[in-house]
């Protein structure tokens, strides 16, 4: 299957409360002004319910376009406000796999730096930007290669391209990321970033729940190249 034809999603767990699904890179989680085509919203139409937004029904949280991988979201209105207020107590582990240019100090770091708009660039997000809000990530060292790291990254909070803005403050962006400077390598045409762990306790169920998602073709060729040390 080429990447053309390639499905946007697929579904790794789904139950009448809730579905994770893995998406695509390309794949727009809800409707917005500026994008038209399909969106992951309307390709599971009915089976998304809850909040009081007609457009994002169903939606906890979402991922930047460009960035592959997990994603939770309600098939209720209970169930919908119980994660919600899950993801506000940060009671949900949202890991990451990213790739960073350059190599770092620490094996381990945390970023505490307030996000918010950019003044000049409005589809940008900056540290101290306007109407800033606190944000904070975690991340570790899991291989150090030639050029670049490989990341594991921890949300503790979920700002707008949260991960990318912080990597570029600390003047690590991600490889393939013009938006926040990262270089152009290994063919990437987007951000190598991929949401590869959810762990959550089931809202109704109380199961404890851990999904992961192995990186998508043009992240893992990406990675092997950086491996070799390729340009």
């Amino acid at each position: 299957m080429t990447d053309s034809e390639k499905e946007p999603f697929s579904i790794v767990y789904r139950d009448e409360h809730l579905m994770v699904v893995d998406k695509s890179s390309d794949l727009v989680v809800h409707p917005a002004p500026s994008f038209e085509g399909e969106t992951l919203v309307e390709l599971l139409g009915q089976q998304l319910a809850g909040g009081d937004d007609p457009e994002r029904p169903g939606i906890v949280h979402r991922l930047d376009r460009g960035t592959s991988g997990l994603l939770v979201v309600a098939r209720d209105n209970e169930t919908h406000a119980r994660l919600q207020e899950m993801i506000r107590e940060r009671d949900v582990g949202r890991t990451y796999l990213a790739l960073a240019d350059g190599r770092f100090r620490s094996r381990t770091g945390t970023i505490d730096a307030p996000i918010g708009r950019a003044a000049r660039k409005r589809h940008r997000m900056a540290v101290n930007g306007a109407a800033s809000r606190e944000a904070r990530t975690h991340f570790e060292v899991r291989e150090t290669l030639r050029r670049d790291t490989l990341l594991e990254v921890k949300l503790e909070t979920g700002r707008t391209h949260q991960i990318r803005v912080h990597m570029e403050a600390i003047n690590h962006p991600l490889v393939g990321d013009p938006t926040y400077g990262g270089p152009s390598r290994y063919g990437l045409e987007r951000q190598f970033l991929h949401s590869h762990r959810l762990a959550f306790r089931h809202p109704v169920s109380g199961e404890e729940l851990v999904l992961e998602a192995d990186l998508p073709a043009d992240l893992a060729l990406a990675l092997d190249l950086a491996r070799e040390g390729a340009v």
